[in-house]
């Protein structure tokens, strides 16, 4: 938001094999007020959305530049490779990449995995997409090894896929500009990490209230109970001086005439 005359909103980018129905649910509950968009592009190109500012965060593939991107990485995708559904590599549960040295493996330039050296034959030429080397699975030309949820994405009913070890894993990230960090960000962060609406990360903590002294009963302060000293009880008067029934150890003096002191019994010989 860069003016008040600016309605809020929040711009979601996601590249191909993210889902992120569950995430924008949390967020239209919580925010209905503000509107979330969603901008779908390709996993070369995420990078450069966010630092033109063409979305306000964006789930990513791993690694990106953090000298200006911000990232917090969510999960790692399980490698299969895509076959058809007569291929030998359908009758296993897995394989690894060195079954795989016979078999023609499409490397499609927006490849998502970061290969040091791709296992199998390579293909004449590199398809454009994913879509593309998908299709020529499905024509016999080759097999095709992908993050799990791109092969979920494109599913078809001719293909199948396997698990395949020794093989590059793709991560997933959600990512934003380092100087953009906005309050709508960090609301989108806290749905994403699984906070729950009454969580008070970012929220600045209450203030605490001076505490005061409960009045007694009645809004008066309490007397002592009766017959009890309060330690002071002076008498006008002459020959005054502390006394009453029931006060113990007190001194019982006598004055010249004989007479007790006020508020005494005599004393019978």
């Amino acid at each position: 938001m860069t003016g008040s005359d600016v309605s809020p909103s929040f711009r979601l980018a996601y590249v191909p094999g993210v889902t992120p129905t569950k995430w924008v649910r949390i967020w239209n509950e919580r925010l209905p007020e503000i509107p979330l968009t969603l901008v779908a592009v390709p996993a070369a190109e995420a990078c450069d959305l966010l630092r033109g500012r063409g979305a306000d965060a964006g789930f990513v593939r791993l690694p990106v530049d953090r000298d200006d991107l911000s990232a917090i990485p969510l999960y790692t995708e399980t490698t299969v490779v895509v076959v058809p559904k007569d291929h030998v590599v359908a009758a296993v549960e897995e394989v690894s990449a060195e079954e795989l040295a016979d078999e023609i493996v499409l490397h499609p330039l927006d490849d998502t995995l970061g290969w040091e050296r791709l296992p199998g034959r390579p293909a004449i030429e590199r398809p454009a997409t994913t879509a593309d080397a998908v299709e020529l699975v499905a024509a016999g030309v080759g097999v095709l090894v992908v993050p799990q949820s791109l092969a979920r994405l494109h599913h078809r009913k001719d293909l199948t896929y396997r698990p395949l070890t020794d093989a590059p894993e793709s991560r997933v990230a959600l990512s934003w500009p380092q100087d953009e960090t906005t309050d709508l960000v960090e609301q989108f962060i806290g749905i994403v990490r699984g906070r729950t609406v009454n969580s008070t990360r970012g929220r600045p903590p209450a203030v605490a209230q001076p505490k005061t002294k409960r009045p007694a009963a009645g809004g008066a302060q309490r007397k002592p109970a009766a017959g009890k000293s309060t330690g002071r009880n002076p008498r006008s008067g002459s020959g005054g001086a502390k006394g009453g029934s029931g006060t113990k150890g007190g001194k019982n003096p006598r004055s010249g005439s004989g007479a007790p002191k006020r508020g005494k019994p005599r004393r019978r010989p």
